[in-house]
């Protein structure tokens, strides 16, 4: 059995664990080792995980094991993102070991029933353009809806599709 629950802001190092560990696996064939260091710093960075949940109202679940207490992976989302009844979900991630188990469905259904009971009827979240992730997204009813190039310095560059699933 799995438990998901929010955060608190002393769990976020829980959160940059998991994205450590997670991150240079997921996107090996997709970014170079210097943009995924750029991105990791620039995103899990303890002072931009606080400034994501107190500045910019992010909330972080955290999907745990409940015999074991060992955690498999988060998400974060945003009620009424840019001031319309969509959910925005910012970050997935769930260890290596625990993709393919139900868990990552287990967070995606979570933060449904948070959006639903807040009135929010999309769901939207961006993935990158070559990330296996977006078979996952497409069997729980996501749809590829527009493309978005994002400069995030440093050189770098986000190519994702926006996907978004009506609730």
């Amino acid at each position: 059995m799995i438990s998901i629950t929010p955060a608190t802001e002393a769990q976020l190092s829980i959160v940059q664990t998991i994205a450590h560990q997670t991150w240079p696996t997921t996107f090996a064939a997709i970014l170079s080792p210097e943009q995924i260091d750029y991105m990791l710093e620039m995103m899990y960075s303890t002072d931009s995980l606080k400034t994501q949940m107190d500045g910019k109202n992010h909330v972080f679940l955290l999907a745990q094991e409940r015999d074991n207490g060992n955690y498999l992976g988060f998400l974060s989302y945003e009620l009424n993102y840019r001031g319309v009844p969509k959910t925005k979900i910012h970050k997935i991630y769930l260890l290596p070991a625990s993709q393919g188990k139900g868990v990552g469905k287990q967070l995606i259904e979570a933060v449904t029933e948070l959006a639903k009971a807040k009135q929010n009827n999309t769901l939207s979240l961006n993935v990158n353009r070559h990330n296996k992730a977006i078979l996952f997204y497409e069997r729980l009813g996501f749809r590829h809806v527009a493309n978005e190039t994002i400069d995030i310095g440093n050189g770098f560059i986000m190519d994702d599709y926006v996907m978004e699933k009506s609730l």
